[in-house]
C-alpha cells in the first residue's frame, strides 16, 4: 500500500468517528450520561473542529477525493435535513410529535430547560440540528461512494429507528418508538416519514456529486488486496 493511500484511509476513519460522535450525545444525555450542554462543550465542539482540521489537511495534502467526499457528505446531509424538516414540521402540527425537537435541543445545549427557549438556544438548537444532518452525510458518503440511489432511503430509514430505539423517545415520556404518544403509531410514522424523506434528498445528492467515487471499504480493499495479488503474480 502506498504511504499516501494508507494516511487517507486514517483520515477517513477519523472523519466517520468524529462525525458518528455528534448525533449520538443527545441519546447519551437522554440516557443521564450528562447533560447535553457538557457534550457540547466537551466533546460536540472538538469533534466539529476537528472534522474541519482534517478537510484542511486534506486540501494541504491534496487528497482532492477524500475532501470532496466529506463536503459532499456535508452538503447531502445538510439538503437532507431541510427534506426531513419539512415533512418534520407538517407532523408536528398535526400532532405527530409531542414537541419541536430543535427548540428542545437548544434549551438543553445552553442548559436553560427551565427557562424554555430564546433566540438564542434556537440558534443552538437549530445548528446542533443540522450539523447533526451534515455528519449523517459525511457518514454516508463515506461508507458508500457514490452507491445507488435506493441507498439514501434504507440509510434514512436505519436513521430514524436508531433515533426512535434510542433513550430519547423514553426520555420524552411516550415510550420506545413513542408508542405510548397518543394513538401510538403517530410519532414513528412522522419520524419514519421524515427520516425517509432525508435519505431520498442525502442520497440523491451523493448519487450526484459521488460520480465514480468509490467507498471507503472499496479503497482499503483495493490498496491492501490488489499489492498482495501483484506480489504473488
Amino acid at each position: 500500500m502506498k504511504k499516501d493511500e494508507f494516511i487517507q484511509l486514517i483520515l477517513a476513519a477519523i472523519v466517520l468517528g468524529l462525525a458518528g460522535l455528534s448525533p449520538n450525545l443527545f441519546a447519551a444525555a437522554e440516557a443521564g450520561i450528562a447533560s447535553l450542554s457538557q457534550l457540547a462543550l466537551f466533546f460536540l465542539i472538538p469533534s466539529v473542529v476537528l472534522i474541519f482540521v482534517v478537510i484542511a489537511m486534506t486540501r494541504f495534502l491534496k487528497y482532492d477525493l477524500l475532501k470532496k467526499q466529506i463536503w459532499n457528505g456535508i452538503l447531502a446531509g445538510l439538503a437532507g435535513t431541510v427534506g426531513l424538516e419539512i415533512v418534520r414540521e407538517i407532523g408536528f402540527r398535526l400532532g405527530g410529535m409531542p414537541g419541536d425537537m430543535p427548540k428542545l435541543l437548544g434549551v438543553l445545549i445552553l442548559d436553560r430547560f427551565a427557562y424554555g427557549p430564546n433566540f438564542w438556544s434556537n440558534v443552538a438548537g437549530w445548528s446542533y440540528h443540522f450539523w447533526n444532518g451534515a455528519a449523517f452525510g459525511i457518514v454516508f458518503s463515506l461508507l458508500v461512494g457514490q452507491g445507488k440511489k435506493w441507498m439514501g432511503v434504507v440509510y434514512g430509514i436505519l436513521v430514524g429507528i436508531g433515533f426512535m430505539a434510542s433513550p430519547v423517545p423514553r426520555a420524552l415520556g411516550i415510550g420506545s418508538f413513542g408508542l405510548e404518544f397518543r394513538g401510538g403509531y403517530q410519532f414513528a410514522l412522522t419520524v419514519t416519514l421524515a427520516h425517509i424523506a432525508f435519505g431520498a434528498v442525502a442520497g440523491w445528492v451523493i448519487y450526484r456529486k459521488n460520480k465514480g467515487m468509490p467507498d471507503i471499504l472499496t479503497r482499503a480493499r483495493q490498496s491492501f488486496v490488489c499489492p498482495v495479488r501483484k506480489a504473488k503474480s
